[in-house]
């Protein structure tokens, strides 16, 4: 048997959909001929300029229920938050007290329903390792509908060992021989699993796509209407990147058509170049627009999957064992299909439309009173932090979120007129501790410190 029958034969006995696994016999074609998604800053170009969501005018009520008839909201939700030491969904992590992201998802599409009279769509694409976790959590939201309606489920694909190129082999813990195929997984999922036949036979035409964890992407009426009237099958979500954001993957240009570089695509002697961020000035937000009847279009002439550009990953087979066999991951980008399309477009959004946690200092801001969560389940940064969330940096006495628990067991302290806050040692916070301008905290000492309440600035050493 052939290595690429051998990977068809565990893919088919895993229960992987077809086009998932034809996505993956691409990407492993790819691999064998060496070939790399590379893309060096001599074949791109810088977006100079886009369309600014700000532009946007408000549709009248009558349209706004109209399209979100014909609008459904997906969130990718198979992320466990393993570096933050968790062990579920991080989508199950709380915002307020008792309240989950999840929870304020729900709210949202709730209030979609009530105050436009439309039925908008709702979808989770889990992982396996999501899966039994949301489905629970689904049953304190009986009104969104039944968890099978909901539930989208991510594929895997096999870990290649990289001295064979043949699948990788964990006997003793064979769950380690699977990867996530990343986000990419999304239109095999869509197509192998008939939601989006199911969709379009529902008069649905408009998929909104987004992170579970980023509580900033709501649909936006405004942006939905400029989506449909722009006639484009695909639209990625940009903002202006800051210091922060120049290792994430950036807006470019290659023969006049848009399309996403990450980091992982750049050559070593570009990395500059990549991280300059008044040069490549458009950063993706990873919230997604897809016109559905041209994306079924597309999926039916390519075998129900999209030729995204293929991150090859090299990691071992248990990511724990540093010394254990040498693999390759294959994984793909779902913001990369923006070059799958020749009129895909891309439209700059406010700052405020991206806020993800991948970190415990990004659920620290969240928990703060630098955001606010509105009745409808929105949330968005307050007014006085100008669009631009404060900088925060923890040390490693706060890497885990159990760690920042117990650092805010008295509550959150007060970020809205802070710029930035650096936390050195243990430090307890509480409701009454207020950060203004750029703040210093050190507690040199083993044991964990109190700050009382109070405004603090500068440098503040316990």
């Amino acid at each position: 048997m052939s290595a690429i029958e051998s990977f068809r034969q565990k893919m088919e006995a895993a229960g992987v959909n077809e086009p998932a696994i034809k996505a993956f016999e691409r990407a492993y074609a790819q691999l064998v001929a060496k070939q790399t998604a590379f893309l060096s800053e001599q074949v791109i170009a810088p977006v100079e300029s886009l369309p600014s969501a700000d532009d946007l005018p408000e549709p009248g009520a009558g349209r706004i229920a109209s399209l979100l008839a014909q609008a459904a909201i997906l969130k990718l939700n198979g992320g466990l938050g393993t570096s933050m030491g968790l062990e579920k969904a991080k989508s199950l992590l709380e915002v307020r007290p008792g309240v989950t992201f999840l929870d304020l998802t729900a709210q949202q599409i709730l209030h979609f329903r009530a105050t436009s009279g439309a039925n908008v769509r709702f979808l989770l694409m889990n992982s396996f390792s999501t899966s039994d976790d949301t489905r629970a959590f689904l049953a304190r939201h009986p009104e969104l509908g039944s968890a099978d309606s909901i539930e989208l489920l991510q594929n895997k694909t096999p870990k290649i060992a990289i001295s064979t190129l043949t699948p990788a082999s964990s006997p003793t813990s064979p769950d380690n021989e699977w990867c996530p195929p990343g986000h990419g997984d999304l239109y095999p999922v869509l197509a192998g699993s008939g939601a989006l036949d199911r969709l379009l036979a529902a008069g649905v035409k408009y998929l909104f796509v987004s992170n579970s964890d980023n509580l900033g992407a709501t649909l936006d009426p405004r942006l939905l209407e400029w989506f449909a009237q722009s006639g484009a099958p695909f639209a990625m979500e940009v903002t202006a990147r800051t210091p922060s954001d120049r290792k994430g993957g950036h807006l470019a240009l290659r023969e006049g058509k848009l399309l996403l570089r990450e980091s992982a695509q750049c050559p070593d002697e570009d990395l500059d170049a990549f991280q300059d961020i008044t040069k490549h000035r458009f950063f993706n937000t990873n919230n997604l627009w897809l016109r559905l009847d041209r994306l079924a279009e597309v999926l039916a002439t390519s075998g129900g999957f999209l030729p995204l550009p293929v991150i090859q990953n090299k990691k071992t087979v248990d990511p724990r064992d540093k010394k254990s066999t040498p693999v390759y991951q294959l994984e793909s980008a779902m913001g990369a299909a923006i070059e799958c399309f020749d009129d895909a477009a891309a439209i700059a959004v406010p700052r405020s439309r991206f806020a993800p946690v991948k970190t415990t200092a990004d659920l620290l801001t969240l928990r703060s009173d630098a955001y606010e969560v509105r009745e409808d389940g929105t949330v968005c940064l307050v007014a006085s932090c100008g669009g631009v969330p404060p900088r925060v940096e923890l040390d490693d006495h706060y890497k885990l979120v159990d760690q920042l628990d117990a650092a805010l067991a008295a509550g959150a302290p007060s970020l809205k007129n802070c710029r930035s806050l650096k936390v050195s040692g243990l430090v307890a916070f509480g409701s009454g501790v207020v950060f203004e301008g750029d703040v210093t905290v050190e507690n040199p000492s083993p044991g964990r410190k109190t700050m009382e309440p109070g405004i603090y600035r500068g440098l503040i050493r316990l």
